[in-house]
């Protein structure tokens, strides 16, 4: 049996569930990363298991979401894995950004602050707690009341939660930390997610590859924000459209422009982690060669590059986080990027002090596919233009194949020719002077009645010639 790993800092195991848990979950809360806690692992790595899950799923949220504060809503995740035919618990506990966290029936105190060092658990002094405090976030969505006097309407983020299965009762936006601290107003989290309000994703399109021929520019929102992100999503599915290559074996490939799993990932991460405290909203920018989804907000203070690039997550709105993985938005605290990583390498990411950017590049078979199509399509072009050109030299007189050629300047018969010849026949526009002798070296072709006809309905007889040449059809 193969060890589960190791506990350190970010990593602490349970053999079954004991009342430690709140001290291991406030302790990744005060910590500078956050961690993971597996329940059905011993000390030594080694996976016993666990009986019962779903109800020790529900009892572990029950006593993060009662036990500590200041609520973490948003900031953790519990849900089942299985390893060599066990089941286990996992809990991931994102870093907060409003600390000192601790056990609410100790309150601000050692007793119920605690720190992780090392693989273990250390109670905070009460210079340490006072630190925290002094120095806690307080621009948090939750803090900042809704920018509007008037009345906020939720039918819609209502309708979600009623389809995920949730109940609706007269507690509903107060459960969701829709309120201030003080409980007198609605806060900008609320605002974001209320059926009307001033937030607009705007989505543009570009013919080219910069931003000189702008073709599309649309907006999404003013709405919940919940349904503007199903508006971007369903825009971005339509625009990831699927190319189908014929292979050699007469069989299809079929290529995406993009990953379309990663590309979701993408795009929810940038609404959930957007600063929309600065009143600036997540922009998506499709290019001839790429798809960029842009941030505001840089990485959240306290998280590096490498701790983001490993999964790490830290929400900056943990009151959206909560929400968006309520509606299945979000399978796992920090899953989003791992599913990007997959598809894509760390190249993609372009992180400044300000924005984060994710730049997918269009998949190469599926360029490849847009560029045999590009050729295909001026083949085609070229040998429509090939039929009309032989339909206009045979309304004079029947020719043979190599009077044919030199008619349409070509030095010899060329196989192009000898197809167009096919086609036309194949079509009726044309027929051979001896049909009982294809291949007779005195074989000549002529209009048809039919092919006279058609030239007729397209107002393309013999006076028209010049005109077309001018025009360079023939």
């Amino acid at each position: 049996m193969s060890k589960f790993g190791i506990e350190n800092s970010t990593t602490e195991f349970k053999r079954q569930l004991n009342d430690a848990l709140e001290k291991e979950v406030v302790a990744f809360l005060n910590s500078t990363k956050g961690g993971d806690i597996y329940i059905g692992v011993d000390d030594d790595g080694d996976v016993c298991g666990v009986d019962n899950v779903d109800a020790l799923m529900l009892a572990i949220s029950d006593r993060i979401k009662n036990n500590i504060l200041p609520t973490c809503l948003g900031l953790y995740d519990v849900y089942a894995q299985e390893h060599e035919g066990k089941n286990i618990i996992h809990v991931v506990v994102s870093r907060g950004t409003e600390k000192p966290y601790y056990i609410k029936r100790f309150g601000q105190s050692p007793a119920g602050c605690y720190l992780r060092v090392g693989s273990g658990l250390q109670p905070m002094t009460t210079a340490m707690i006072d630190q925290l405090y002094a120095g806690r976030v307080r621009n948090s969505l939750r803090n900042i009341a809704a920018p509007t006097s008037r009345k906020l309407a939720f039918q819609q983020l209502k309708i979600y939660y009623q389809e995920k299965g949730f109940e609706i009762n007269d507690a509903f936006l107060e459960n969701l930390e829709l309120y201030t601290p003080d409980g007198k107003n609605l806060n900008y989290a609320a605002y974001l997610l209320a059926d009307n309000n001033s937030i607009s994703i705007k989505v543009a399109k570009y013919a080219g590859t910069d931003k000189c021929d702008l073709i599309e520019n649309e907006e999404y929102g003013y709405c919940s924000l919940v349904k503007a992100t199903h508006r971007v999503l369903d825009k971005l599915e339509i625009e990831n459209r699927t190319l189908t290559k014929i292979t050699g074996a007469a069989e299809r490939e079929q290529h995406r422009l993009f990953n379309a799993r990663a590309l979701r990932e993408a795009l929810i991460n940038a609404m959930i982690h957007n600063d929309y405290s600065a009143e600036v909203s997540p922009v998506v920018e499709i290019y001839a060669d790429r798809v960029s989804i842009t941030s505001y907000g840089g990485l959240v203070a306290g998280l590096s590059l490498a701790e983001c690039m490993a999964g790490r997550s830290m929400p900056r709105n943990r009151e959206l986080m909560r929400v968006f993985r309520d509606l299945g938005l979000v399978e796992h605290l920090g899953s989003g990027m791992g599913r990007i990583l997959q598809a894509y390498d760390s190249s993609v990411f372009h992180i400044s002090e300000h924005f984060f950017e994710i730049r997918f590049p269009m998949e190469e078979r599926a360029l490849e596919v847009i560029a045999q199509d590009k050729e295909e399509s001026g083949a085609e072009s070229g040998a429509e233009s090939q039929l009309l050109r032989i339909l206009h030299v045979l309304q004079t007189t029947p020719l043979s194949k190599s009077e044919l050629a030199r008619e349409l300047n070509l030095k010899n018969v060329t196989g192009a020719m000898n197809r167009s010849v096919n086609i036309l026949l194949e079509r009726t526009l044309i027929e051979r002077t001896l049909p009982d002798k294809p291949n007779s070296r005195l074989q000549k072709y002529r209009l048809t009645s039919t092919g006279k006809q058609w030239l007729s309905d397209k107002g393309l007889d013999r006076e028209d010639q010049s005109a077309m040449e001018q025009r360079g059809v023939v």
